[in-house]
């Protein structure tokens, strides 16, 4: 794609070059975020629900530097800091949205290096064995801590990477992540948390479902519903919880299929 210096095709590949540089930022963060505050919890014996407290404390208190260093541009550059939405410089890619092909091509790249990473690699079977049974991990002579830093490094840039993303979607604020936190674990548990695919699943159930079921509703009760869109996700999570708590990827499709054909 060709366009003039400063031009909306410009401003597109700027921010797609971004990706990895998001990725290795976020990355560093997530690293940083271990190191200091979870690690010396886990080297107490703290429990998973003191650990998850700690998550959300660092959230807030990057929700309030965030917030703080966005004040600060707004008030240095007299320009709208607070906010913003990438939406008006998407490009079309034949005839189609070019964030859509962008997102799916993302998503399909980060989901291939995961599977090669996890399921082809000898680091990919560490980092499981780590995750299923860690006495066992390191009785075998893996090395535990090591795997938990690269964990924390893939989440930190895999979250900054669908940062990237989203701002082609919706307005982003600082309280972004905590207004969306919602369809992100409901997302997770319906697809299911044993599988790298379940996510992706998952990811799409809700996202569907949100804005298909909120338009519907929308038609027959009036605008005003849209705002409940998270409700919908509630109300999935609620429902894959009762009927399969390990979500669709934890259900033993093939035998449910091989006992309708044999019935």
């Amino acid at each position: 794609i060709i366009g003039e210096p400063g031009s909306k095709e410009d401003i597109f590949r700027y921010i797609m070059a971004s990706i990895p540089v998001s990725f290795l930022l976020g990355g560093l963060l997530g690293i940083i975020i271990y190191v200091l505050v979870l690690k010396p919890l886990i080297s107490r014996g703290a429990e998973v629900v003191m650990l998850m407290i700690a998550t959300l404390a660092v959230d807030l208190i990057l929700l309030g530097m965030i917030g703080a260093y966005a004040g600060y541009l707004r008030s240095i550059t007299k320009k709208g800091a607070v906010k913003f939405i990438f939406t008006p410089y998407d490009i079309k890619i034949w005839d189609i949205q070019g964030i859509f092909i962008i997102s799916i091509f993302v998503i399909l790249t980060l989901l291939l290096c995961l599977f090669l990473l996890l399921y082809k690699t000898k680091f990919g079977v560490a980092m499981r064995a780590s995750m299923e049974n860690t006495s066992l991990a390191e009785i075998m002579g893996v090395n535990v801590e090591y795997t938990r830093i690269f964990s924390w490094f893939l989440s930190g840039g895999l979250a900054a990477v669908a940062g990237c993303l989203l701002p082609f979607r919706q307005e982003i604020v600082p309280a972004t992540g905590s207004l969306i936190i919602v369809s992100i674990f409901a997302a997770s548990i319906v697809g299911g948390l044993g599988t790298i695919y379940g996510a992706l699943f998952g990811g799409y159930i809700i996202g569907v479902s949100e804005s298909y079921i909120t338009y519907q509703l929308s038609t027959i009760f009036g605008s005003f519903i849209l705002v409940y869109g998270r409700v919908i996700s509630l109300i999935i999570l609620v429902i894959t919880l009762i009927l399969a708590p390990n979500g669709l990827t934890g259900i033993k499709w093939r035998k449910i299929w091989r006992r309708n054909t044999l019935s």
